[in-house]
């Protein structure tokens, strides 16, 4: 039976020890007011120490002073494992240096090992993740140099076919942030941006015979009707009720707590740019490779777009009218609707479903996609891509391999090189005014995320939009099959290749 309490006594359930899986996604729906529980009781008692974190898609706040960011930085925690980074400022330069141990898996392998977990199996077996960086016969999952761990991904054969094998501890604390509790303890999500893997969560937790907190802003008298209870109270131990987080008008439009036409997504977009701290930037190069890459979508394509420069392949789909016959996706569970950037990443603004995320990726990794439009830091004579680890730094992986795994079209989009580049567009004439100092095409990637090889096989179509010209992957390698006008394709394209390309 589930008790109502403050966070200072519900962080009380967490022994020494304890692997505690916080649901999250990137930098939203955190039960920020437990992690800062934690960080007052391991401020005065030392405790609770030694644990483990798992986080399909991390748990940052983009503020190294808050959320989980202090108690990790004091030595509360041994081990991180997590599919993303980016949004726990911190925490991500202390792993580079070696102060704990920290794996980098996909987001939607993590997500399927939780839910695996709560059926009572041990892990999950995934295609996704072969012949990247992930694999133990590339790199492994560590990060760093004392990540040594092999129990977490193995390469196994089932029936003749190869897969990996994704294993994590067992969950034993579930750290939930929630909308409302009604008298039984049924949790509602109906304010949130998402549900990610909560269920799967605390369903794992309870099987583990561990504790599950949940953080939620009220407590209400009437019993949610039945699907709209994602927790059923029998699953809960503890109810922590704290003020509702203060968020600007303009993000309640990613709640689904009303309609929002797709006349209107454009509008409530623009709302949510103004008021973030991260807004969307705007580029030459981002505006050329963004038009280019959005003439791929085709009328009824299920779609999913990263962040960064593939963001602006929304915009011009939008200005052609293609944004109204196709179906955005995000990872953390939204379907239908215009995924937002920024802080907010993995909300939505008009979604027709939002449903659990392990759900998501079973999407993605069947090839449910038609198309997507990806990132990258780093492409090789072969058409490998490194999407997760730059110099010195790295973000994660996140759900960069399961998307790219098995979409029959994939279309990377990225500058030439970058630190620098400057390129105008008159007239469509694309002038290089100056070259940037760090090339993106290089003799060999640093680190794996995205495999050439395996996409051959798969038959995937797999192309590099440019703000200068356009690759396909071949069998032999890469083979340019577009040169913009006002483009040198010998001086500004071949001599700047470490590598031949096929023309």
């Amino acid at each position: 039976m589930y008790e109502i309490m403050s966070a200072d006594e519900a962080i009380r359930l967490i022994r020494d020890g304890d692997c505690i899986c916080v649901n999250s996604f990137v930098g939203i729906e955190n039960p920020t007011e437990l992690h800062e529980a934690i960080y007052r009781r391991y401020q005065k008692m030392q405790s609770p120490t030694h644990l483990t974190i798992v986080s399909s898609a991390g748990f940052g706040v983009w503020d190294e002073e808050h959320n989980a960011e202090r108690y990790i930085k004091e030595g509360a925690v041994d081990k991180l494992i997590c599919g993303h980074f980016g949004a726990m400022l911190s925490t991500k330069k202390l792993v580079l240096e070696d102060r704990f141990e920290a794996y980098n898996l996909p987001l939607g392998c993590i997500s399927h090992a939780i839910r695996a977990q709560a059926g009572g199996l041990p892990g999950a077996l995934s295609k996704v993740g072969l012949d990247i960086f992930v694999d133990p016969r590339r790199e492994g999952p560590g990060i760093n140099r004392i990540s040594i761990d092999d129990s977490l991904v193995k390469h196994v054969e089932v029936d003749g076919d190869e897969f990996l094998y994704y294993k994590l501890p067992k969950i034993t604390i579930a750290l939930i942030k929630g909308t409302a509790a009604d008298r039984k303890g049924n949790i509602t999500f109906d304010d949130m941006f998402m549900s990610g893997d909560a269920l799967s969560i605390c369903q794992a937790v309870k099987a583990n015979r561990g504790k599950v907190i949940v953080q939620v802003d009220r407590l209400v008298d009437t019993p949610s009707r039945p699907r709209n209870a994602i927790i059923p109270g029998c699953l809960v131990d503890a109810i922590v009720v704290t003020e509702p987080e203060k968020r600007n008008e303009a993000y309640t439009a990613l709640t689904g707590s009303f309609e929002i036409p797709y006349k209107e997504w454009h509008a409530w977009s623009e709302k949510i740019e103004n008021v973030s701290t991260k807004p969307q930037k705007n580029s030459v190069t981002g505006n050329i490779i963004g038009k280019r890459a959005a003439q791929e979508l085709r009328v009824d394509d299920i779609v999913n777009i990263g962040i960064g420069i593939p963001e602006m392949v929304s915009r011009y789909a939008r200005k052609c009218g293609m944004l109204d016959m196709v179906t955005l996706t995000v990872e953390s569970g939204g379907i239908g609707g215009f995924p937002v950037s920024g802080e907010a990443f993995g909300a939505m603004i008009g979604a027709a479903s939002v449903y659990d995320m392990a759900n998501q990726f079973d999407l993605y990794d069947n090839g449910g996609l038609d198309i997507c439009f990806m990132g990258a830091l780093e492409v090789d004579r072969y058409g490998n891509i490194n999407a997760h680890r730059g110099p010195g730094a790295f973000a994660g992986i996140g759900g960069f391999a399961n998307i790219t795994a098995k979409t029959p079209t994939v279309v990377f989009c990225m500058t030439f090189d970058a630190k620098g580049l400057d390129v105008t567009q008159e007239k469509g004439v694309v002038t290089i005014r100056k070259e940037g100092e760090i090339p993106k095409f290089v003799e060999k990637v640093n680190s794996v995320s995205f495999s050439a090889k395996r996409a051959i096989e798969n038959g995937q179509k797999v192309l590099y939009v440019t703000e200068r010209c356009v690759f396909r992957l071949t069998p032999k390698g890469l083979k340019l099959i577009e040169v913009y006008p006002g483009v040198d394709m010998q001086k500004d394209i071949l001599d700047r290749l470490p590598f031949e390309v096929e023309i």
